[in-house]
């Protein structure tokens, strides 16, 4: 084997080197060359055997992996980047194609604490104090009639006679019978004073004196009755009698209200009883005299209702000096069952019902705020908010419905009566 084949020099390669001695130097500096090209032949190299090598080694192979990395974690910064511009984008198209809704104009109203009622307004009518019927006490014909429908009267004024021939006659029978009767039992008298009759017989001359005088007693009272007068004070009503009419004992005459004081009359339903049962007075209008205001004291409330519809008879005494006030008038009785004190009092309609709640707006630096509520009791359109609002608020109470909470608003109007409720 020649000296190219023992270092696996091939002769092309071995016509490169020059001709030189060759010296154990020379020999090993060869060794290492051809080592190395070895390795580089067979791929192999040399491990490194330092940590800094170690480590530059490393650094060194990872670099595609690195870029790999950064290039992928580049392009998902871009892709969002790029959606949210395109989000801003969209949205900023949107606002540009949506016109800005106006402000919706409200009017508030400031809660202030107050009293409200818990009130049952029920229907009535005004009935005489008194109303009396006048009946003939006596059989005869109506001679005269002195008074007419609609006149007042004073007690004991004549409202109309009845002939009266037949019982002046009767008196002048009966005062010829007692006459006579008198005189029979002084006679009788005298003569039992002397012995000569009994005393029963006595008796019963004494006794035929006395129906005698019963008899024109009665002749007179009959006499007296001819003349019908007015038993009470108050205003004719009804004349029923007409003058040439024939009247029989318990024939009606006439009738005579007394209106100088009046009932008002209210049923009460049941449920109401307990209610209205503790009260003395009770408040009711009176709709044709342009629902004057009354205060009626309580006169009688029944103990069983008188009606099929079952409702409970209460009577109220209601003077009336002046008569203005007439029986047959419609009037409503105002009852209050129960007041509440320094409570948040609001107009009902200002209440929005939806998916089972109850809620209102406030008004707060320009914004509409809602507001949970529960209600208490109720008195014509206002009612009590137990909870949910506190004074000084500014409740919403026109404009309300248009409204969603927190959107802002402009307030045109502020109430400063309970009375006002539009724009």
């Amino acid at each position: 084997m020649s000296a190219n084949d023992s270092t696996g020099i091939t002769p092309a390669e071995g016509a490169l080197i020059p001709d030189t001695e060759i010296t154990p130097e020379t020999e090993s500096n060869a060794s290492k060359k051809i080592d190395s090209i070895s390795s580089i032949r067979t791929g192999r190299s040399t491990a490194p055997k330092s940590f800094r090598a170690k480590f530059v080694l490393f650094i060194w192979r990872s670099i595609p992996r690195l870029f790999l990395v950064g290039m992928i974690a580049l392009i998902v910064m871009l892709l969002g980047t790029i959606n949210e511009k395109k989000q801003k984008l969209e949205i900023e198209k949107a606002e540009a194609k949506t016109p800005e809704k106006p402000l919706v104009n409200t009017v508030v109203m400031p809660l202030e604490p107050g009293i409200i009622r818990d009130r049952i307004n029920l229907p009535g009518s005004m009935e005489p104090w008194t109303t009396l019927d006048l009946k003939a006490e006596v059989g005869g014909i109506v001679e005269q009639i002195l008074v007419r429908e609609g006149q007042e009267l004073r007690k004991g004024e004549i409202i109309l006679h009845i002939e009266k021939d037949d019982y002046r006659i009767a008196i002048d029978r009966a005062e010829a019978a007692y006459k006579l009767a008198v005189a029979e039992f002084k006679r009788d008298k005298a003569v039992h004073l002397k012995g000569i009759i009994s005393e029963a017989q006595l008796d019963i001359t004494e006794t035929n004196m006395q129906l005698a005088k019963a008899n024109l007693d009665d002749a007179r009272l009959m006499l007296e009755r001819t003349t019908i007068k007015s038993p009470m004070s108050g205003v004719v009503n009804r004349i029923d009698a007409e003058v040439g009419l024939l009247l029989s004992t318990g024939d009606p005459v006439g009738q005579i209200l007394r209106i100088d004081k009046l009932k008002a009359v209210v049923g009460i339903p049941e449920s109401d009883m307990p209610a209205v049962a503790p009260l003395s007075h009770v408040d009711i209008s009176v709709q044709a005299l342009d629902d004057r205001k009354i205060t009626g004291e309580k006169f009688f409330l029944s103990s069983s209702p008188d009606t099929a519809a079952l409702l409970y008879r209460l009577e109220l005494t209601v003077d009336n000096p002046d008569r203005d006030i007439m029986p047959g008038m419609f009037v409503r009785a105002d009852v209050v069952k129960k007041e509440r004190k320094n409570v948040i009092i609001i107009p009902f309609y200002s209440v929005i019902s939806r998916n089972n709640e109850q809620f209102v707006f406030v008004e707060k630096d320009g914004v509409a705020v809602k507001r949970l509520v529960s209600l208490g009791i109720m008195e014509k359109w206002m009612v009590e908010a137990k909870t949910g609002l506190n004074a000084g608020e500014q409740l919403i109470v026109e404009g309300h419905r248009d409204i969603e909470d927190g959107q802002k608003i402009k307030v045109v109007h502020t109430l400063t009566e309970s009375g006002e409720y539009s724009l």
